[in-house]
């Protein structure tokens, strides 16, 4: 197949499929029930950021949010930050996420394998009932409305069901994945004052078990707000707990409260669902407090109307639960979707496992990572011969640029006529606001729109926007999931330094993008310093942590490229101390507290010894300049060298450019 580039056509919606699409029932409905009539997506999108008020109690009505209390208005002040969304609204985003239990309680909610449990599944009658369970014994062990539930699982049913028990309730929730390293899964939980802490005794990844039971006992010790500890068994069936406090077995929790009855402690719109987390160049990760009305609202929006699910559809994403793509899974439930979880290494044995999932489960919509489709590629693997595929319907991409050639492998080896979507959005709206459309042709490289009730536009640095150019990504206008607030934030500052310092009164999201004539758009990666390995975002203040921890280093710094091919490369550039040198032992010591204290995925590439590491007058590290330099930019045009400390370092920089990464 002849590579095709940026903008070729590869494939557009046949009649039927465009006649049979959800979005297209909606754009019925509201001309039947509203008297509005659009001729074309781009009218729905152009309304839809301009009449935000009908917009969204649009999606209210369509998608039928029941409430026990009405709201009062949409929206209030049409501000950011600051909107106020559905006043007066009491509901349950739990109750949602299992009103399909009532129509199809014996179909399967739930598929699930991982490298250790054959293919299993929940119907949704037993997912209902041990959420009922869960629910129960959440609450004998003094959980309630505003109380926090942490979860240091892998993307399990025990995670989904747990996420829900918490939800119903009223209570808080927030999860890491194992692979997480204590110190980062601390600097996360340890903020928000957990009760209670869901966790397993160890997980399995690429055939290797790792014990956790060390690092659940470090987590204790930590976080003094901890007053039971639910243990998942996951690495053995009766995994030995003896080192820990206050256990509570996973099994005993759900057995010794089986046939209770599941209620939805009726919370307002705005109340806090979950905590997710970001990280900036400096201090603890952001913990990004998001509302179960404003995540209720998106999701049905975004499952529905962009990713075309429906009660026939089976939904995957390759996630952890440590990525905001797992609570976008675990909301495929509101659709009435299938949700397809699967825990382990996706190169594990062979590239071809996914597939192999997809096929076993009849999956419609298989999710995954840019890296990941790249990697298949690389990899020679052709899925579309050896497996059948034939109930899948599309493909989607997220945490990074997909490349022109990304988007030729899928059409050339999975198959033809697939629906491809890429993705971009982010942990801080927990949603795409950048990508498919089921009425809109597929093009190589580019995303196929932004996304209803989404103002994306793009910036120059004087705020003009931009039409087919390359600007910051902002949103001009309020959506329902943007957080309600950062946690330890009672004045806002950060939340407001976090987004809204570049733009006053616009949201700035810290990627590259291009809008085209037609609302294709195209993503060039992060335009700050934010790690973004796999689609979890870790800030480089974590990682320094770790790298300055270890007595020979001095002082580092770290960057997240992405080459022109889509994939990834981040070195680790390093000061010594007098006498050290950078050998063997070194960079692995270095390596391993990067994935004893973060995680494996943010492990770089290759580490550099330099004479000194560039900072501005006031001591901040050049990141954001040093990647541009690194990507080609001149080093006149990446930083003002009037503003810094050593300016006569970017040079060493400039020599480096273009032969890093092999």
């Amino acid at each position: 197949m002849t590579e095709a580039a940026e903008g070729t056509l590869l494939w557009e919606p046949t009649e039927e499929f465009k006649e049979n699409a959800s979005i297209t029932a909606y754009m019925r409905w509201l001309s039947e029930e509203k008297g509005l009539s659009f001729e074309n997506y781009e009218e729905l999108w152009e309304w839809s950021v301009t009449e935000l008020e009908a917009f969204w109690a649009s999606i209210w009505e369509y998608c039928g949010v029941e409430a026990s209390k009405p709201y009062m208005r949409v929206l209030g002040e049409r501000k950011m930050p600051g909107a106020e969304w559905f006043e007066g609204a009491e509901l349950n985003y739990a109750q949602h996420a299992l009103r399909h239990a009532d129509t199809r309680p014996d179909e399967p909610a739930i598929m699930y394998r991982s490298e250790m449990r054959p293919l299993g599944e929940l119907s949704w009658r037993e997912l209902r009932e041990k959420v009922a369970a869960v629910a129960a014994g959440l609450k004998s062990l003094g959980v309630g409305r505003g109380d926090r539930v942490v979860a240091y699982v892998p993307n399990s049913p025990e995670a989904a069901v747990a996420f829900l028990a918490t939800a119903s309730i009223g209570a808080v929730w927030s999860s890491c994945s194992p692979d997480f390293g204590p110190g980062s899964v601390v600097d996360r939980f340890a903020q928000i004052e957990p009760k209670v802490l869901f966790a397993v005794d160890g997980y399995s990844y690429g055939g290797k078990e790792y014990d956790r039971t060390e690092v659940v006992a470090r987590l204790q010790r930590e976080m003094p707000s901890l007053e039971k500890t639910v243990v998942v068994p996951y690495l053995k069936e009766d995994p030995e707990v003896g080192a820990l406090r206050d256990v509570v077995p996973w099994d005993d929790l759900v057995s010794g409260n089986e046939g209770s009855e599941l209620t939805f402690e009726q919370v307002p719109f705005d109340h806090p669902l979950w905590v997710l987390y970001s990280s900036g160049t400096t201090g603890l990760p952001k913990a990004i407090v998001q509302s179960q009305g404003g995540i209720l609202i998106e999701q049905l929006k975004k499952l529905a109307l962009h990713a075309n699910l429906g009660p026939r559809s089976r939904l995957f994403w390759f996630t952890t639960t440590g990525w905001m793509m797992w609570n976008f899974t675990v909301g495929g439930l509101l659709s009435g979707a299938t949700i397809l979880l699967y825990d382990g290494n996706p190169g594990y044995p062979n590239m071809n496992s996914l597939w192999e999932f997809a096929q076993e489960t009849g999956m419609t919509c298989f999710g995954t990572s840019a890296g990941y489709l790249t990697s298949c590629m690389k990899a020679g693997i052709e899925p579309g011969r050896d497996f059948d595929l034939s109930a899948l319907e599309s493909i989607g991409s997220t945490g990074s640029p997909l490349p022109p050639e990304g988007f030729d492998w899928v059409y050339g080896h999975v198959r033809g006529d697939v629906w491809l979507f890429s993705t971009s959005g982010g942990t801080d709206l927990c949603t795409a606001f950048v990508g498919g459309c089921p009425l809109l042709p597929v093009r190589s490289g580019e995303l196929q729109c932004r996304s209803l009730g989404a103002k994306v536009e793009a910036f120059d640095e004087a705020g003009n926007p931009l039409i087919d150019e390359v600007g910051e990504l902002v949103i001009t206008e309020p959506m329902p999931s943007m957080p309600i607030y950062l946690w330890n934030d009672p004045d806002g500052e950060r939340y407001r330094e976090s987004y809204f310092d570049m733009y006053p009164g616009v949201w700035r999201h810290g990627d590259w993008i291009k809008i085209k004539p037609d609302g294709s758009c195209v993503i060039y990666g992060r335009s700050d310093s934010t790690i973004n390995r796999g689609g979890v975002r870790m800030g480089t203040a974590e990682i320094y942590r770790a790298v300055e921890a270890v007595p020979e280093v001095a002082d580092s710094l770290v960057v997240d490229l992405h080459k022109p091919d889509g994939s990834a490369y981040m070195p680790l550039f390093v000061v010594l101390q007098e006498n050290a040198e950078l050998d063997d032992g070194l960079v692995n010591k270095i390596k391993g507290s990067i994935r004893e204290n973060c995680s494996p995925r943010h492990v770089p590439d290759e580490i550099l010894a330099v004479e000194e590491i560039p900072r501005t007058l006031n001591g901040k590290k050049l990141e954001v300049p040093v990647k541009k330099i690194l990507s080609g930019t001149p080093a006149e045009k990446a930083a003002s060298r009037d503003s810094l400390a050593n300016p006569g370092v970017l040079d060493d920089f400039v020599g480096l450019a273009g032969k890093l990464g092999g």
